[in-house]
């Protein structure tokens, strides 16, 4: 029942290519009534030509001539059903893919973070293909295997009722055969899937963290570690073919008793004159071409089973729940002065594990707000909260006396500038990477930015200059310059707010100070957090926010908080015992 619905809903995925189907039905069809003409005719020409001084060479040759012109249609009728179905198959795929991308940009960002990102992309190249060269490819031989089989059967009771009864009887017992191998492989072909997805997942975590793998030594064990999911997928593979390739020759020794049953018929048949020696040479030819479905069929069995595994995981993807909307009301914000409100907040990633717990605070416009505390104490929970990557769980969090949750969130997370301490780039030209959150921008204007940002001395000494492609994540450029260049990019865009996690973490400190001046004066009348774990960095800041354990323990500026001779205090002294 589980295949049925997965089956269903593929073929909802094919209904825009409805007519595509229809044609390679067609062309199916005539494709088939040819291909079973041709027998007719060979037989009719062997009978012309059975006999000593009894061969009809004028109908010989135009039987021939018919032959030719049969088998020559019949082979552009097949070329015409691959294309529509590549067609239909080709768009299908093509559909699946976009809802896929699509869903990545509207599920909750847990899901994203909850999950493996090379399952996640197993699913969307891996179990799409599987799909498209699998089951849709399937789904044209059963038709035409049901049409040909119809076909012949129909054939043969006009040649001789009993021989088709004999070839009737015995073939069913490959479909039983081919049933019964269905069964013990489906669930190696499920096991195979998803031990793809893991190893995919494997793989892309550490080819994207090598020089950490090396640098601790870790070659050897995550050798180890991969090999013991490749022999799973080794194993869970190898049972799948091995049961599913049982499908084919099984199916097969079931055809040979039937063409030996029908030589045998039609042989007294022939000696009691019933059948020309024409006929049972047709007859044969008619018994392969009703076994034959049977034996295309199983044939694309471990391709079917591999396809609908496939299809579930994509489907159990495509299901999941949608981040929840705006609400009807939701107004879009363009401006704010930049009053945050908190107001008795309660979040948790994992329910039985709460992480922030009560949690008030009040800003007031133009504020610069510093974050500190140790590892795992909430402070980038807190900016996840602020953009709205993660709902609370209860309380409100409110600008300009508006909670976020009556603002629309395209709109809310235009109102920050957000740099992170992982800064991300993508292949295209430094233009464009700095214009990403103000793609109309001027060249001018995005000039401007990277002089803010002091990138552009570096910029104007490349071959290319602003058009110089970066490669994927930034890797033709340092960690610092890849930094520079988020930091320009939050410039550009001028938003009324900023957040800044540890946004001069990779520069070194000629430039920081540089960029912490270029920061003061952006951050002047802006509503500003900055998360940093180097207290020197943020002495400046109207309001210290010291966290942990998800709650804030201190509040003041940096005078008041050494004052009081707490945790802070405690944590700045440790930072500068040296000196």
């Amino acid at each position: 029942m589980k295949n049925k619905g997965t089956l269903k809903r593929i073929l909802h995925y094919a209904g825009p290519y409805r007519s595509g189907l229809i044609w390679a039905m067609i062309f199916a069809l005539l494709y088939v009534v040819l291909n079973l003409t041709a027998p007719i005719l060979i037989g009719y020409a062997i009978d012309n030509a059975v006999g000593q001084d009894h061969v009809n060479f004028g109908e010989l040759t135009q039987l021939l001539l018919m032959v030719g012109i049969t088998v020559l249609s019949c082979s552009v009728f097949q070329w015409l059903m691959g294309l529509c179905i590549n067609t239909v198959s080709y768009g299908t795929v093509r559909d699946m893919r976009k809802d896929i991308f699509r869903k990545f940009n509207t599920v909750p960002l847990k899901y994203i973070d909850g999950h493996p990102h090379g399952d996640l992309i197993s699913r969307i190249i891996n179990d799409v293909d599987a799909v498209g060269d699998g089951l849709l490819q399937g789904i044209t031989q059963l038709f035409s295997g049901l049409v040909m089989i119809l076909c012949t059967l129909g054939f043969m009771i006009f040649i001789n009722v009993y021989i088709a009864l004999v070839v009737v009887v015995i073939t069913p017992l490959s479909m039983f055969v081919a049933a019964f191998i269905t069964r013990l492989s489906q669930k190696q072909f499920r096991e195979q899937s998803k031990t793809q997805g893991e190893i995919s997942s494997y793989i892309e975590e550490y080819i994207g963290q090598q020089k950490v793998v090396k640098a601790f030594g870790y070659e050897e064990r995550s050798q180890a570690d991969f090999e013991k999911i490749n022999a799973r997928l080794l194993d869970c593979g190898k049972k799948a073919q091995f049961y599913s390739s049982l499908a084919n020759p099984s199916t097969r020794f079931v055809n040979g008793i039937v063409t030996a049953a029908v030589c045998t018929v039609g042989s007294v048949s022939a000696i009691n004159g019933t059948l020309s020696v024409g006929q049972i040479a047709t007859f044969i030819t008619y018994a392969n071409q009703y076994t034959k479905p049977f034996n295309e069929v199983t044939g694309v069995i471990p391709q079917l089973q591999s396809a609908l595994a496939g299809a579930a995981r994509i489907f159990s993807l495509l299901d999941e729940e949608n981040q929840l909307p705006d609400s009807e009301n939701a107004i879009d914000m363009t401006h704010c002065k930049g009053k945050i409100d908190i107001d008795h907040v309660q979040f948790a990633y994992v329910p039985e594990k709460p992480l922030i717990t009560n949690f008030n605070l009040h800003v007031n416009p133009g504020q610069k707000v510093a974050i500190v505390g140790p590892t795992g104490c909430g402070k980038t929970t807190l900016i996840n909260l602020l953009m709205r990557f993660y709902d609370v769980n209860s309380g409100d969090i409110q600008i300009d006396d508006t909670s976020i949750y009556q603002v629309q969130r395209n709109s809310l997370r235009s109102l920050y500038g957000m740099v992170l301490q992982e800064n991300w780039l993508y292949n295209a030209s430094i233009r464009d990477n700095i214009a990403y959150g103000k793609p109309d921008a001027t060249l001018d204007e995005v000039k401007q930015a990277a002089k803010d940002a002091f990138l552009d001395h570096f910029i104007e000494r490349l071959p290319d200059k602003y058009d110089t492609i970066i490669t994927e994540d930034g890797a033709n450029l340092s960690q610092g310059q890849r930094q520079l260049m988020c930091i320009a990019r939050v410039m550009l865009c001028d938003p009324p707010m900023l957040i800044l996690d540890e946004a001069t973490s990779s520069i070194d400190t000629r430039t920081e100070i540089k960029i912490q001046n270029a920061f003061n004066k952006m951050m002047n009348g802006r509503t500003s957090f900055i998360v940093a774990h180097r207290l020197s960095t943020i002495k400046e800041a109207d309001m210290i926010l010291v966290m942990k354990d998800g709650n804030i323990i201190e509040q003041g500026s940096h005078e008041e908080l050494m004052k009081q001779q707490g945790f802070y205090s405690k944590l700045y002294h440790s930072q500068f015992a040296a000196s």
